[in-house]
């Protein structure tokens, strides 16, 4: 019988939530000895864990289990820049399986890649070249809640075949396995003057529909819709509370259906009004319902980072949203219903779901 697993990740150290019926769920943890975790998977094509892990005290470092938990191995073992590099790795932020590579996105701005599960890894790119790469690599950038690359959209049938997203300057996306790279940010809002046309977008969230010419977005201003493979984006926030937010995720069988978090965009970037709310769309952008069931609708001053929700493939969907301040919220129909299957974690940095035997 299968089970559903969840992964979350979060400042002191992983967890896991385990359940047979996405009722009840069983909490394992914490993991990865108390390290702040900023993204942790599940990798189906090697039955692993992996965790994007950065400490004050130990620097840098991947963990990695085979057993789903029971047993934990780390490491750091080519994450640097070279000895004369100016930059350093302060931070790796995010991971993402694209074919045989194992990838995981740093700061200062760079990815690195793994073609032994995660044993050794080596520096892929850094994008060097790109416009706004002469400032994205200046340290005075990089304050300390900096991701450098801080996501990846990946084709599983495809390695050399990616997106990555540079923190507050926008997507780029390669066909050749690092070597090249092209801007994906045309169409995009910005309400800040730009050095240049193509770049100088804040991208949070960006995901991929069951459609690969669909993907959706969560900018620094707005939602998006990409109808051609990120060619091109068009702006579907009309009808949100507000066009900031984290956290986003797209439905696994029904590319019009994507779901966001929209948090008051100033500096306490919490849910609006103190209602825990997930908005959802199921014509592409043109309409959105709140769906709040379920969830704390009083005082309920919540944040949401962006590796903060995630979607299951069971045939009806489950929602999955973790919380800065250490809630997990999960919707086993959709997101129409929610419930809190766990409380009092530390604060949650991201949540990975998958189904496994």
């Amino acid at each position: 019988m299968s089970k559903t697993l969840l992964i979350v990740g979060t400042r002191k150290g992983a967890f896991l939530l385990e359940s047979g019926d996405r009722s009840k769920w069983t909490l394992r943890g914490p993991f990865c000895e108390g390290w702040p975790v900023y993204h942790a998977i599940f990798d189906a094509s090697s039955d692993s864990i992996y965790a994007a892990a950065a400490s004050e005290w130990h620097g840098s470092a991947v963990w990695h289990s085979r057993d789903r938990g029971e047993s934990w191995e780390l490491s750091s073992e080519g994450l640097a820049y070279g000895d004369e590099d100016g930059r350093k790795v302060s931070k790796v932020s995010t991971l993402a399986r694209a074919g045989d590579r194992l990838l995981v996105g740093a700061e200062a701005p760079g990815i690195f890649e793994s073609r032994d599960n995660g044993e050794t890894w080596s520096l892929l790119s850094t994008l060097a070249g790109e416009h706004g790469s002469e400032d994205w690599d200046d340290p005075a950038n990089q304050p300390p809640g900096h991701l450098g690359i801080s996501g990846f959209v990946t084709d599983a049938d495809d390695s050399d075949s990616f997106f990555a997203v540079v923190q507050g300057v926008g997507a780029f996306e390669t066909g050749d396995g690092g070597s090249s790279w092209s801007p994906r940010n045309k169409g995009l809002r910005r309400d800040w003057p730009g050095d240049y046309e193509d770049v100088g977008f804040c991208v949070h969230k960006l995901v991929r529909s069951s459609d690969p010419q669909r993907l959706y977005q969560q900018n620094h201003v707005g939602m998006h819709r990409s109808d051609d493979a990120g060619q091109s984006w068009s702006e579907i926030t009309e009808g949100l509370p507000g066009d900031f937010g984290f956290a986003a995720a797209v439905h696994p069988h029904d590319k019009e259906a994507f779901y966001v978090i929209p948090v008051d965009g100033l500096h306490d970037r919490t849910m609006h009004d103190g209602k825990a709310t997930v908005w959802r769309t199921r014509d592409g952008g043109s309409s959105w319902q709140d769906l709040r069931r379920g969830l704390p609708q009083e005082n309920a001053y919540l944040g949401v980072l962006r590796q903060g929700m995630t979607i299951d493939r069971h045939d009806v969907p489950g929602v999955y949203v973790g919380t800065s301040t250490g809630q997990v919220f999960a919707s086993a129909d959709e997101g129409d219903t929610w419930s809190e299957i766990a409380s009092y974690l530390p604060s949650i940095s991201s949540v990975d779901v998958a189904i496994v035997d």
